[in-house]
């Protein structure tokens, strides 16, 4: 069996924590962010946990895990 390729589109996207949670960054923050509020600037700072219905199809891209 061969190995399989990693979609390095989505390593550059998500990482895999220590606990198995695959993360992400925010949308909405690479410009403009002077008409976003405060608080909405810093709900954009930190890393989500990506959406459980997603987990599959992030995971199969990422048959490593996501440490690079």
């Amino acid at each position: 069996m061969p190995k399989m390729k990693t979609h390095k589109a989505a390593v550059k996207r998500f990482h895999q924590t220590g606990t198995g949670k695959l993360m992400h960054r925010h949308t909405k923050r690479a410009h403009s962010m002077i008409k976003k509020t405060p608080g909405c600037r810093r709900r954009l700072y930190n890393e989500a946990t990506l959406h459980p219905g997603k987990r599959i199809a992030v995971a199969r891209q990422l048959p490593y895990g996501a440490t690079y």
